[in-house]
């Protein structure tokens, strides 16, 4: 895919967490194909130095924990003394470990601290460097914003994640500076690999029954639509959540399909 026609991210600086693997990393790897420089984000150094030197110049690893605010701070000091600015911030890492109801009061404080405050002080300390034109880009997902049995945790982060959307959007306007979400439907990462043994084809053939353009997403097809969300092209977009889904988003239960399909299917 051709990252270069987005217009006015040449010479910016990105600070892209939880971009140490999987769709993170694909993230990171768009913005700087689009000229960005990135600040790659996570705990794994050693997969963080490795997207390091595959961006060849065009990236800086910074190990940090995000639910530590004297190394989200340390992170953002790193990036302006490394680029001597920062534009894009995108809030991508998370936890997806999830238990639904079962749930613990420790693992409901873990996954909040992780997918929803931890980019909310991220924004918080990160919102006075970022010049007009700046852009914060959260992490949205389908899993925000429909109900599932077995599961939420996740959903509600994802959820409150797409409110404070609009609330910063709304208070940082003034300010110039622009605040989008991004919600990927299911998508080719380390966990839908880890669900189909590794097999494209399989994961795309499940995924059929759920996304009306008949497959998963890729990493470098959400990581276009975060290119978009920071450049010139969405100027004028702010508070708003931009589905990245295959028209997962636009079903309903019945999947599409009509009651008279379902009728002669099911019906005793």
């Amino acid at each position: 895919m051709d990252f270069t026609g987005f217009p006015g991210l040449a010479g910016k600086t990105a600070i892209v967490t939880g971009s140490t693997q999987g769709l993170g990393a694909d993230i990171a790897r768009g913005l700087a194909a689009a000229g960005v420089k990135v600040v790659l984000v996570g705990r794994n150094a050693e997969a963080g130095r490795a997207l390091e030197r595959e961006l060849d110049g065009r990236a800086l690893y910074c190990e940090t924990d995000i639910g530590q605010d004297d190394q989200i701070q340390r992170c953002i000091d790193a990036a302006v003394a490394r680029y001597g600015r920062l534009d894009i911030l995108v809030n991508n890492a998370c936890q997806y470990a999830d238990r639904g109801l079962a749930s613990s009061r420790e693992e409901w404080h873990s996954t909040l601290d992780t997918n929803l405050v931890s980019a909310a002080i991220f924004t918080q300390l990160a919102a006075p460097l970022l010049p007009r034109g700046g852009v914060v880009v959260n992490m949205g997902s389908t899993g925000g914003k429909f109900g599932a049995a077995g599961r939420a945790l996740y959903p509600a982060s994802k959820a409150a994640l797409l409110q404070i959307t609009k609330n910063f959007a709304v208070e940082l306007a003034p300010a110039g500076v622009r605040v989008l979400a991004v919600s990927p439907a299911w998508t080719w990462s380390p966990s839908v690999e880890q669900l189909s043994g590794g097999s494209r084809p399989a994961a795309d053939a499940v995924g059929a029954h759920f996304h009306p353009l008949g497959r998963v997403g890729s990493g470098e097809e959400i990581a276009a639509a975060v290119c978009f969300a920071c450049s010139d092209a969405a100027s004028w977009m702010t508070g708003v959540d931009i589905p990245v889904d295959g028209g997962f988003s636009i079903l309903g239960p019945d999947r599409g399909i009509s009651p008279r399909a379902w009728f002669k299917e099911l019906a005793p």
